[in-house]
């Protein structure tokens, strides 16, 4: 199953900036391993109304409970908002449409 998820980091104000940078410097390194393993398969950035920055990911699992297992793994997961959209079938989806039809 796919599934697009959206997380929106808020670090707490009494945070020391030693175990930001230390998360911070092990998030990209732990995104690793789902891109490796097929997990993980597109990752956006998307501004926000409030000046946020926000990351979309799109990823791969075999259920909900697989997905919450890897975005708990993440290091700034107890930092993350984290919106999941199973996305649903669409009749006119281009990965559902014959191959000799994408190249009329």
């Amino acid at each position: 199953m796919e599934f697009l998820v959206e997380f929106e980091i808020s670090v707490p104000d009494d945070t020391p900036a030693s175990e930001v940078r230390e998360r911070e410097r092990a998030d990209a390194p732990a995104a690793e391993k789902p891109v490796e393993e097929g997990d993980l398969l597109r990752v956006w950035t998307r501004d926000t109304a409030n000046g946020n920055i926000t990351v979309l990911g799109l990823y791969c699992a075999d259920c909900r409970a697989a997905l919450d297992g890897l975005l708990g793994a993440l290091p700034l997961d107890d930092w993350m908002k984290i919106t999941v959209t199973p996305p649903g079938p669409h009749p006119d989806d281009p990965a559902n449409a014959p191959a000799t039809a994408l190249r009329s």
